[in-house]
């Protein structure tokens, strides 16, 4: 995998487990689509879908392909979303559950401080700092919501696909995930019910609901997202700190090399 990326001048990540694969590639058109094929022609990753879209300049500087235990990490090895996952609602049809005000709950799956950046209008905060929360988060959530309906959403869609199978096992009985992510939804119907930007693992560090790069950065000494607001105060100098970091002791600027 290593070897063809590099052929393919491609860069980004590719991640590779026994549950499958999951990449964030940026290259040339013809590196991409020649990517693709690869994978279509192995039938382990046939069928597979790959989203693409367009910047203006590279996102990735470098290649990192990886083995893991999971593609995401939660510390259950029973969770395998291949056999077991919950059923998914397309964005239009999400966008129509919201424009008709219908009682359904809607669960942000991910990591606070991309919540913080963004989400969807009245979203459930689970208030977590990684995905390996999520299986104690869930228990704290009402116990009536196990015979409501629960609408989940990620990023991309890769860790509702784990975070479905949780629920679903964990007694909640009415549960879909958002296909495609909030990326996906963006793509579809644009940004209609959400607030903010979109938190993405990659330079451009978020998104907004027509997908450019928007005007949050990363604080280089903790790797914290801020919004505009956040770079105007007078706890934040590039490199140094920012608001979420500046009672720590001895910052060291973190480089994009590690």
């Amino acid at each position: 995998m290593r070897s063809l990326c590099t052929d393919l001048g491609l860069k980004g990540t590719v991640l590779l487990a026994t549950e499958g694969i999951n990449f964030f590639l940026a290259g040339t058109a013809t590196a991409v689509e020649g990517f693709t094929a690869f994978l279509d022609g192995d039938e382990r990753f046939h069928g597979i879908p790959v989203k693409t879209s367009f910047t203006d300049y590279p996102p990735f500087n470098r290649l990192n392909v990886r083995k893991k235990s999971e593609i995401i990490s939660v510390g259950l090895d029973h969770i395998n979303p291949a056999i077991f996952t919950g059923p998914e609602i397309e964005p239009r049809d999400f966008k129509a559950l919201l424009d008709r005000g219908e009682a359904v709950h809607v669960l942000d799956t991910r990591n606070d401080y991309e919540l913080r950046v963004g989400t969807f209008t009245n979203a459930i905060d689970l208030d977590i700092r990684t995905f390996r929360d999520f299986p104690k988060a869930i228990q704290r959530l009402p116990a009536t919501m196990k015979d409501e309906p629960v609408v989940m959403f990620c990023t991309g869609g890769i860790r509702c696909e784990k975070a479905s199978a949780i629920m679903m096992e964990a007694g909640f009985t009415n549960v879909m995930q958002l296909k495609g992510g909030v990326l996906g939804y963006f793509e579809e119907v644009g940004g209609d019910h959400w607030d903010g930007d979109c938190f993405v693992f990659d330079q451009r560090v978020a998104v907004n609901p027509s997908l450019e790069e928007s005007e949050v950065v990363v604080c280089y000494a903790c790797r914290e997202p801020l919004s505009v607001a956040e770079q105007s105060s007078p706890d934040y100098a590039v490199g140094r700190s920012c608001p979420y970091c500046i009672d720590r002791l001895n910052l060291t600027p973190i480089t994009d090399e590690g």
